[in-house]
């Protein structure tokens, strides 16, 4: 099978696609075809090793080479074969997974407890623009943020991968939702639901003088002292990305925002998705919003499969709108 195979940390012209044996699913595995998957910064921050601080911590990307040598968290496909202790799934069965790593390849396995039901509703590029951004939204609005009808919520980089889902999620979940984005994606903020949006280049959001209940914040466009002006005296803020940097960055920022928490009235969280066991019941929550039409991905380009780097050197200029994804 074809897959683009990482054995050194750098650019995107260091994803070499080569032919390699196709994977055998064990027991309690189930062979994927790959039909698509996305890009997004957890594979360039794997494939560049940055920021390097994070080489040093226990589930970072590996010291001196890659852990991950097949990136691709995300992956929507169909069953090829499954494993003898699995009942749960066939072969031609419509999938979708997010993975530690796999996804950038024609093949994967992927244990059953990891892996859903591909919403009806869905194309295989449409389906792999969900699980990581998504999951990721849900997480911090859900778990994190403890969202609650009829709250304000305001959206820190509305536009993004993360973003967009976040908004539509948070409208589902009944609340009262602002988004902030930039000029350009005004009126797509606009479309997927946003009660209110503020443009970024016209306006602070976080000396406007209004308070929100809950803010999830995707771009770390301030400091965690404007964010606490945001909230109410007992509102919650989760980060959940931020601006990236080769030494330190945003891994910084996450450690310096956890260790206010315990000294100021408002919480403030993160969200790893990473770290998250319940990948696959969010992924079958998601499904149900996206099969009843509360949540529709927004997808800004779509590659073919042999043009990963370039998706990838797309992804990082940090412009998209919605999710980048690939046609495999």
């Amino acid at each position: 099978m074809k897959a683009f195979v990482l054995r050194s940390y750098g650019s995107p012209d260091a994803l070499d696609l080569t032919e390699i044996g196709k994977p055998v699913p064990g027991d309690d595995e189930v062979l994927v075809r790959v039909r698509a998957t996305s890009v997004q910064p957890y594979d360039w921050h794997h494939m560049r090793g940055e920021p390097y601080i994070a080489r040093l911590m226990g589930g970072g990307p590996g010291l001196r080479k890659p852990k991950i040598n097949i990136l691709g968290a995300d992956m929507a496909g169909q069953v090829e074969a499954v494993g003898k202790d699995v009942t749960e799934f066939r072969p031609g069965d419509e999938v979708f997974a997010m993975l530690k790593q796999g996804g950038f390849a024609e093949y994967v396995c992927v244990r059953a407890g990891e892996l859903a039901p591909k919403p009806k509703n869905l194309s295989f590029e449409e389906a792999a623009a969900v699980p990581m951004a998504a999951n990721t939204a849900l997480l911090g609005l859900r778990d994190m943020g403890r969202i609650q009808p009829g709250q304000r919520i305001l959206v820190n980089g509305a536009s993004g991968g993360v973003g967009t889902f976040a908004v539509q999620i948070a409208k589902a979940f009944g609340a009262e939702v602002t988004g902030v984005c930039s000029t350009r994606n005004v009126d797509l903020v606009r479309s997927i639901g946003a009660d209110k949006v503020i443009d970024y280049t016209a306006e602070d959001f976080t000396r406007n003088g209004e308070r929100y209940d809950l803010l999830l914040d995707n771009a770390g466009s301030h400091s965690g002292k404007a964010y606490r002006r945001v909230l109410t005296p007992k509102g919650t803020y989760v980060g959940v990305g931020g601006r990236s940097g080769r030494w330190i960055r945003p891994v910084g920022r996450m450690f310096s925002t956890l260790a206010m928490s315990p000294l100021v009235s408002q919480r403030m969280v993160m969200a790893n998705v990473v770290q998250c066991t319940e990948n696959k019941k969010n992924l079958m929550t998601l499904a149900e919003f996206i099969e009843d039409g509360k949540i529709t991905p927004v997808i800004d380009r779509r590659y073919p499969f042999e043009e990963i780097p370039a998706a990838i050197r797309y992804m990082e200029e940090g412009h998209a709108p919605g999710k980048v994804v690939i046609e495999v």
